[in-house]
């Protein structure tokens, strides 16, 4: 057996999250996304595994029109505030709006060139704008109803406009002369598809569907799947030319492929792709549009519970043509109630949703396998069995009260009773491969519990089963016969989760009391962990026993180790409870989902991590080796960089101490700083609002901010990303950095007064001219020069001489004094002034 090592780190892997509510959507020429509306953002989707590439913010209304320029290059959009923008996806961002009509914009499309938009409003108007100057080219109306749709002729040469209006009327606008050119009305039901000469504009064609459409495509000429149809025929028609290949879509949910020579009907899907609810009165029934993909690659039908079916065109042979569903992405999975594991190599993944179909996910592509019908309710709970003749079966239980059988593929794990019991059912005489329905016997039964029972898990080798309830308590029975073994009591709340050890007689069991217990199976309570902040929901064992994930309502998965007690790793990547968790068998995958109807697969990445890190840190001893030797050479601008690749503050601070201390301090500084990238600028304003709140540090942060604001320009400085934050972190430790540098200054002033007074020091030698009290302009270094010499001769003369003079001398001191204050009262602070007073 293999070291047993613990799994230290997980990370996701795939994402599938909601990326279409119902609306609007668009292809791009080349079919490799999708843009679509999302409640009132857009989602630019990839269409090979339905992975969200980019999101685009919207204005809080709901969006009504999407378009793509012929180069993918610009997304047009409106929603119900009836504003048009213009955003070009290289950079994600609207580059330019107007306000385009006097209602919402319904419908647009894009001329072959990309400089006209055409925009279909519920005023009843169509409008043509130019896309560069914003203003508008052509304005139409006379529909009397609101317009709806709308395209541009696909010959570039050819400049008209087509527009449909709940008039149930076509209109063709002519760019040219700006007028209708025709009206066509001959549309009186909804369940008819009408085709129109361009020539003379007549009907040719009246086809009957006898159902509600929603969608009509017409086969392009160029593909090879037009060439099988018109090929497929016995004998051509003289008048081949005119012919027209076309699909239809609607609420049947089936497609079917149309000539419109003799309104024949050449394909029609046998069953629909689309599971339909047992309600009749349900509106989400049948496909909402359709759309001819690219190059040939086949169709695209959306249902109305946000699918997208990718068709692929097949010819069997030369009689016979299909259709084959190659791919289905979920818009919208609504709340993820319980998942499993699936196939020999864990490459797929069931699905309970808050719908009566199961869903089956292909984890390579995110696309939807298989939906399983047969419940009438919400699906519950689901899990996996294998009967002893070795079939691999799905099983589901629903509000329906009742439990599914579906043959597929394997696991034992979950349950749910609201009657408050458990019950063993028998697999005798069960055919996997039975059409019809098939009804099992229960072996025993047993009253459980008080209250509902929301977990099932049986043990090893099926000796044991556990069962957890809303009433605080979990029970181990006896298999088969559910003879009661022990009873958990210690859970404040009920218990969401209960597993048995893979390896060891212990049960784990998470609860509504935010905490995991692990038992024994006597009944006595082993461990408690907790870390959670709401109520866990989910709990499973992992590396042989020795650890186990749980998740919880508030939306956290953590990773434990049992011998510790630890929570070692804990993930943040849903907005709401976590209802769901999977365990793989083999590969030990993570798959989680939830009410946010996100699901998420995780990988175990301790090996990835592990490299990862000894990678980092065997570069940053390289770097760190090149960062010595660029200080070695007095190579600030390149040391300053790499301090910033290798996020080191402190070195950093030292490198512009150093280089303030320099002569040419400012030529480097902003040589070492111009370099420097947004986010860089960014991480830089961050360590200055750090070294700012340090009164020892400050007056460099200063200095580095002084150069930064005289460098960059505010326009600049608004782009660098939550600039505003940091600023308004440097303000109040600026002002009192400089409320302490005034009041210092200001007590300079008295401090000179009384120093110069007292002749203690020499101010230095400032040729600055004052007046004296006779108005005459005289020196101030002359003046000292006098007042050294009068003390010097007053030291010469005898005492008795002095003792005469002691009046005069007092009042010449005096006058002295006042003298030397008056000049020298208005001078600056000098450099002396300071040392004397930090001395």
């Amino acid at each position: 057996m293999a070291a047993l090592s613990y799994k230290k780190s997980y990370r996701r892997s795939q994402s599938l999250q909601q990326f279409y509510t119902g609306g609007p959507f668009t292809v791009s020429s080349d079919g490799t996304f999708l843009v679509c509306t999302c409640d009132d953002s857009v989602k630019i989707v990839d269409s090979s595994n339905a992975s969200i590439k980019s999101t685009l913010e919207g204005d809080s209304e709901s969006i009504t029109a999407l378009a793509l320029s012929p180069d993918d290059q610009f997304l047009f959009s409106s929603s119900h505030s009836r504003q048009i923008r213009v955003w070009e996806l290289s950079t994600l961002k609207c580059i330019r709006s107007w306000k385009g009509h006097e209602g919402p914009v319904m419908a647009m499309a894009c001329d072959a060139s990309g400089g006209l938009l055409a925009t279909a409003g519920a005023d009843r108007k169509v409008r043509v704008w130019d896309v560069d100057g914003g203003f508008c080219t052509h304005y139409f109306k006379g529909h009397k109803g609101v317009v709806t749709c709308i395209m541009f002729h696909p010959d570039p040469s050819r400049l008209l406009l087509f527009s449909g209006s709940d008039d149930a009327s076509v209109r063709v606008w002519d760019l040219v002369t700006k007028k209708c050119a025709a009206t066509m009305e001959k549309h009186f039901s909804v369940v008819v598809v009408n085709v129109w000469d361009l020539k003379n504009y007549g009907c040719k064609t009246t086809v009957p569907t006898y159902e509600v459409l929603e969608a009509v495509c017409v086969i392009n000429s160029g593909t090879a799947f037009y060439h099988s149809l018109s090929s497929n025929k016995s004998k051509k028609s003289k008048d081949a030319t005119q012919e027209v290949y076309f699909l239809t879509a609607g609420e049947r949910g089936v497609v079917r492929i149309w000539n419109s020579e003799g309104a024949v009907c050449l394909l029609e899907q046998k069953t629909s792709d689309i599971a339909f609810s047992p309600d009749e009165n349900d509106l989400r029934r049948g496909f909402t549009a359709a759309c001819m993909l690219p190059s040939d690659q086949g169709l695209l039908c959306v249902t109305a519970d946000q699918q997208f079916l990718f068709y692929s065109f097949l010819r069997h042979s030369k009689e016979d043509l299909g259709l084959s569903l190659s791919k289905r992405l979920i818009g919208y999975n609504e709340e993820i109630v319980d998942m499993k594991f699936l196939g020999d190599d864990e490459n797929f993944l069931a699905v309970a949703t808050n719908l009566e179909q199961l869903r089956v996910y292909d984890l390579a592509s995110m696309s939807c396998s298989y939906v399983l019908s047969g419940h009438t309710e919400t699906i519950l709970c689901l899990d996996i069995c294998v009967t002893s003749s070795g079939s691999a079966l799905i099983v589901t239980g629903s509000k329906d009260n009742s439990e599914l059988l579906g043959q597929l593929l394997v696991r034992k794990n979950g349950a749910t009773s609201f009657d408050r019991t458990i019950k063993v059912w028998s697999f005798e005489g069960l055919d996997s491969h039975a059409e019809e329905p098939m009804s099992l016997k229960a072996k025993a039964i047993v009253a459980a519990h008080d209250k509902d029972i929301n977990s099932l898990a049986i043990a090893p080798f099926d000796s044991y089963v556990c069962s957890g309830s809303q009433d605080r308590t979990a029970c181990i029975w006896k298999l088969p016969n559910l003879v009661s073994v022990a009873k958990l009591k210690g859970h404040k709340r009920g218990i969401w989760s209960v597993e048995f050890s893979p390896v060891d007689k212990c049960v784990l069991t998470a609860s509504g009391d935010k905490t995991i217990k692990m038992w024994a199976l006597d009944g006595s309570c082993l461990k408690t962990f907790e870390g959670h902040t709401s109520s866990v929901l989910r709990a499973s064992f992992i590396t042989r026993g020795t650890q186990f994930v749980s998740s919880g309502a508030d939306g956290l998965l953590k990773l434990w180790t049992v011998t510790s007690n630890e929570c070692i790793a804990t993930y943040d990547e849903h907005e709401e409870k976590v209802w769901a968790l999977a365990i793989g068998k083999k590969t030990e995958m993570l798959a989680t989902g939830g009410g946010d109807a996100v699901i998420n697969v995780w990988n175990d990445s301790t090996a990835a991590d592990k490299e990862e890190a000894f990678r980092k840190e065997e570069e940053g001893v390289l770097r760190g080796q090149e960062l010595e030797n660029a200080v070695s050479d007095a190579d600030y601008a390149k040391a300053i960089q790499i301090s910033f690749d290798l996020r080191k503050p402190h070195k950093l601070f030292e490198l512009l101490s150093e280089l303030c201390r320099e002569k040419d301090a400012v030529d480097h500084l902003r040589k070492a700083l111009l370099p420097l990238g947004k986010e860089q600028i960014k991480q830089l304003f961050e360590y200055i609002r750090e070294w700012n709140t340090k009164p020892r540090l400050c007056h460099i942060a200063q200095f580095v901010l002084f150069q930064v604001f005289n460098m960059l320009s505010p326009t600049e400085l608004v782009e660098v990303k939550g600039i505003g934050e940091l600023l308004e972190g440097l303000i109040p430790y600026s002002q009192r950095h400089f409320s302490r540098i005034d009041r210092l200054e200001r007590s300079t002033f008295l401090l000179d007064y009384t120093l110069i007074g007292m002749s203690v020091v020499e101010p230095e030698a400032v040729r600055s001219k004052v007046k004296n009290n006779s108005g005459q302009k005289v020196d101030i270094e002359d003046t000292f020069n006098d007042l050294e010499e009068a003390e010097a001769k007053f030291q010469s003369e005898p005492k008795a001489e002095t003792l005469q003079k002691k009046g005069s001398k007092k009042r010449k001191s005096k006058k002295s004094s006042e003298v030397s204050y008056k000049k020298v009262k208005n001078l600056p602070v000098t450099k002396s002034s300071v040392i004397s007073l930090q001395a």
